[in-house]
């Protein structure tokens, strides 16, 4: 079983910077893949960007250029840092990790609201 739990989420306006933190517990060394989801209110849940343990990354058209994901495999931390933020970045944002390719587990969310 992996645990993961989410800080940092709030309210900012438009253009502003805010970075999210999801910190892993329990079966840490299975930990594969991590990566940052997010869910509009009415629209379906939509991948924002993953991390390999390797490092390796991979980001949602939408967030290419403004979000960074980085991880700390000693910390068992995954961050996203998100710059230049939108309006429509609304959402609640969660976290993912990955150990196997059916095997995966959630965070519980936390909400980012950007006023324009």
């Amino acid at each position: 079983q992996v645990q993961l739990v989410e800080s940092g989420g709030g309210l900012v306006q438009a253009g502003a910077s805010l970075r999210l933190s999801c910190a892993a517990s329990g079966s840490i060394f299975s930990i594969n893949l991590m990566g940052w989801y997010r869910q509009a209110p009415g629209k379906q849940r939509e991948l924002v960007g993953s991390i390999t343990r390797g490092g390796s990354t991979n980001y949602a058209d939408s967030v290419k250029g403004r979000f960074t994901i980085s991880r700390d495999n000693a910390k068992n931390t995954v961050s996203l840092q998100m710059n230049s933020l939108k309006p429509e970045d609304t959402a609640v944002y969660y976290c993912k990790a990955w150990t196997s390719s059916t095997q995966n587990y959630w965070g519980q969310g936390t909400q980012i609201t950007v006023s324009s």
